[in-house]
C-alpha cells in the first residue's frame, strides 16, 4: 500500500505564492516519478508539472516561469512552489507518484487533493 498526503493549499490573493507538499509512504522499491495535476470547476484535469527520477522537470505552458517542482528523495516528497499566482490557477491540486512495488510492477498513486483558491 502506498499513501500520498498533500498539504499546503489555501486561499491567496492574485500575485501571491503557495508551496504545496506531497509525501509518499508505504512499501515500494522506488519512486520513478512524481508530479502534480489540477482540476478546476467545469474543466478537465490537466497536468501541471512532472519530475522524473533523473531530475528532469516539465511544466504546462500556463505555469512556466512561475511554478517550480522539486523533490526531496530522502523524504519521498515532491513540492510545487507557485509564485505570481493568477485567479485561473484556482483548482484542486492532486499529486501523483509512479512507484515500483515489491513484485516489480509500476503503479500510479494519487494524493487526496488540496484546494488552491486565488482571489482577484
Amino acid at each position: 500500500q502506498v499513501q500520498l498526503v498533500e498539504s499546503g493549499g489555501g486561499l491567496v490573493q492574485a500575485g501571491g505564492s503557495l508551496r504545496l507538499s506531497c509525501a509518499a509512504s508505504g512499501r515500494f522499491f522506488s519512486i520513478k516519478g512524481m508530479g502534480w495535476y489540477r482540476q478546476a470547476p467545469a474543466k478537465q484535469r490537466e497536468l501541471v508539472a512532472t519530475s522524473g527520477s533523473g531530475g528532469m522537470s516539465n511544466y504546462a505552458d500556463s505555469v512556466k516561469g512561475r511554478f517550480t517542482i522539486s523533490r526531496d528523495n530522502a523524504k519521498n516528497t515532491v513540492y510545487l512552489e507557485m509564485n505570481s499566482l493568477k485567479p485561473e490557477a484556482t483548482a484542486v491540486y492532486y499529486c501523483y507518484a509512479l512507484v515500483t512495488i515489491p513484485r516489480g510492477n509500476d503503479n500510479l498513486y494519487w494524493g487526496q487533493g488540496t484546494q488552491v483558491t486565488v482571489s482577484s
